[in-house]
């Protein structure tokens, strides 16, 4: 008889930590932030990696861009800008993507890029895509 009384309070009290613990585990609704409406590829900022080669007054500047998918492709351009046309003090690096509209598999893929320009040496280059600034990784 008092076997029966321990394995019943025993089951009791194992029942109850197992309800216990099951109530503070699980999420509950109003801890969940609903996630934005807006798609996150307009907001986020692409990553770009520039190399930029320089030989007889010319920069050659290659690098990557990371596109959504493996279909877009990149068109670069550089300027040499400044207050004054003859004393240029930075390389406008202007990027635009071209996304395909076929169909392609939604993928980051690096893109690679290249163009060049002549302008004195070791001037900073500026990098916009699709007309924002963002920060490029030298390599």
């Amino acid at each position: 008889m008092m076997t029966r009384a321990r394995l019943t309070i025993s089951t009791v009290i194992i029942a109850g930590i197992i309800l216990i613990v099951f109530a503070f585990s699980v999420p509950r609704t109003r801890d969940v932030t609903p996630e934005s409406s807006l798609s996150t590829e307009s907001t986020s900022t692409p990553v770009v990696i520039v190399r930029d080669s320089y030989r007889k007054g010319v920069h050659t500047i290659t690098g990557t861009l990371e596109a959504l998918d493996a279909c877009t492709t990149v068109e670069a351009s550089a300027t040499p800008v400044g207050d004054e046309p003859a004393t240029p003090t930075a390389i406008a690096l202007a990027l635009t993507t071209v996304e395909s509209t076929g169909v392609c598999l939604e993928l980051p893929t690096l893109i690679e890029f290249k163009t060049t320009v002549e302008a004195p040496a070791d001037l900073p280059i500026n990098v916009t895509v699709n007309g924002v600034a963002v920060t490029a990784t030298p390599s």
